[in-house]
């Protein structure tokens, strides 16, 4: 413990703060459990008004077929006693009420297909189990696709709303980080930059000390300072924080177990950032050793038959669509023919998987001579790190900015998938110059084939760091999947549209 500091469990509740915060915290807890139960209430009624569509598309309209016999309304009720708590039920146990702030809409659908899916087959076993005849068999089809629809649009009208609302300040969530070094800076950079998640960033606690020899790190300067670390009992109450970030760095470790006991005590919700900058890699597996823990580095899973499995449903996927991006290939081609002169694919050495160079193809966005341009403009560079990008690139052509807004100017890497250069998904592949200046740790992410998307690229494009960029990546190729590729694949898809962080 620092000299003169105070043990943080041993510094009591400050006057007052059992009289003013605490109140505004249990009545914000109180408005979330309410918008909780309004929220199953919703999904009920949804659920009784699936089934009763499609109870009356079938019998009511004779949806795709005659019925041969009637069964009144009221018959359907004991099946719609079964089906709600089940689905309810199902819902609830995979978290469907549970999920993060920054949980996206797809998460919500994917909770929603499985859990319907599942009711309505135990449903269906049980209803023909006692009565084989009893009802239409597409009547359980139909209440399926009503049901996904109607609670898939509910959340997403939700989340939208949500989002909307805490884009104009409201509903924010009060957020105290515990850490003023480097890593607790990102994490404060991050929730100053990230308005979506509905955090709103009250301070930090920051223990001054001696530890590292260059000092600590700067912090932000628009972030306020309430204090030492013996001060989080006092700052939670008075400040009325809802959240605790954690983001100790290593030489100071040794605070991180009265930290946690302190947040438990005062029954405030928090997170721990565990400092990977010390490592140099993304993530670790844990394992024990008659107690002691040992930390063992993740290996890339992209290989073997995983690989091949990747690789298959790549070429599937782009021979399956030529015929939409083929005929986009073509109207781009005249569009860049008419606008400037000059090839009109751009052809470019860039570096792919195991560091092998390869022949990356683009429609050309840019003049002639770009490459000869980039070294007088070297200074504008906007992104941290040894990757070039500029917002206002004076290279552009008249169609290149509105090619590069749009993503159609990477159609032709889909060549460099069918050749075996590239992936659809995985990390961007760079240039010789970026991969000579990339540290020893940066390195892994060439364990991996390159893609035309990544994980970074669906989580904030151009807008995000370096750093951050290639610890996506690293923490792509250690938790590789096929649910993780199509997620990343639908995810582009607004990225695209809405042209974020593209430039």
């Amino acid at each position: 413990m620092e000299r003169g500091t105070r043990p943080v469990g041993d510094l009591p509740f400050l006057p007052g703060m059992r009289s003013t915060a605490l109140p505004v915290r249990a009545l914000r807890a109180r408005k979330t459990r309410l918008r909780l139960g309004l929220l199953v209430l919703l999904d009920i009624w949804l659920i009784v008004l699936g089934s009763t569509i499609a109870y009356f598309l079938r019998y009511e309209y004779e949806f795709w077929s005659e019925v041969t016999y009637y069964e009144p309304i009221e018959s359907f009720f004991p099946t719609l006693a079964l089906l709600v708590p089940t689905t309810l039920g199902l819902l609830y146990f995979k978290g469907f009420y549970r999920q993060p702030r920054n949980a996206g809409w797809l998460t919500y659908l994917g909770i929603v297909l499985s859990s319907v899916t599942t009711a309505l087959t135990i449903t269906i076993v049980i209803t023909f189990l006692y009565k084989p005849f009893y009802y239409s068999r597409l009547i359980f089809a139909l209440a399926w696709a009503a049901i996904v629809v109607l609670l898939g649009l509910s959340r997403l009208i939700v989340h939208r709303a949500r989002h909307r609302r805490w884009k104009h300040g409201k509903d924010l969530e009060r957020v105290l980080v515990v850490g003023g070094s480097g890593l607790g800076w990102q994490v404060m950079h991050n929730l100053q930059t990230m308005p979506s998640l509905g955090y709103d960033l009250v301070g930090y606690l920051h223990e001054q000390s001696s530890a590292s020899s260059n000092g600590d790190p700067e912090t932000p300067k628009t972030v306020p300072l309430l204090g030492s670390l013996a001060q989080l009992p006092g700052i939670v109450a008075q400040r009325a924080i809802d959240h605790v970030i954690v983001a100790l760095p290593s030489w100071h470790n040794r605070h991180l177990p009265e930290v946690v006991e302190m947040c438990h005590r005062l029954g405030v919700p928090f997170q721990v950032v565990p400092d990977f900058y010390e490592l140099s890699f993304e993530r670790v597996t844990i394992q024990e050793l008659r107690g002691v823990p040992l930390l063992e580095l993740r290996e890339n899973v992209i290989q073997g038959w995983n690989y091949a499995l990747k690789r298959a449903i790549d070429v599937g996927l782009v021979l399956l669509t030529i015929p939409l991006w083929g005929t986009l290939s073509l109207l781009v081609m005249l569009l860049i023919r008419l606008d400037s002169v000059g090839p009109v694919v751009f052809r470019q050495t860039r570096i792919g998987r195991s560091g092998r160079p390869f022949e990356f193809l683009k429609f050309r966005t840019m003049v002639n001579n770009a490459e000869q341009l980039k070294e007088e403009l070297l200074e504008y560079n906007e992104r941290p790190g040894v990757a070039f990008k500029m917002r206002d690139d004076p290279r552009r052509t008249r169609i290149g900015g509105w090619l590069r807004k749009t993503s159609l100017d990477e159609i032709p890497q889909l060549w460099n998938v069918l050749r075996g250069d590239m992936s659809l998904v995985g990390p961007r592949p760079a240039i010789p110059e970026e991969v000579a200046e990339y540290e020893a740790w940066q390195k892994r992410r060439l364990e991996v084939m390159p893609g035309c998307t990544s994980l970074w690229v669906v989580t904030g494009r151009a807008n995000t760091t370096f750093e951050e960029m290639v610890r996506l990546d690293i923490y792509y190729a250690e938790h590789w999947s096929v649910g993780m590729d199509i997620r990343i694949l639908l995810l582009s898809i607004p990225a695209i549209l809405t042209g974020r962080g593209a430039y």
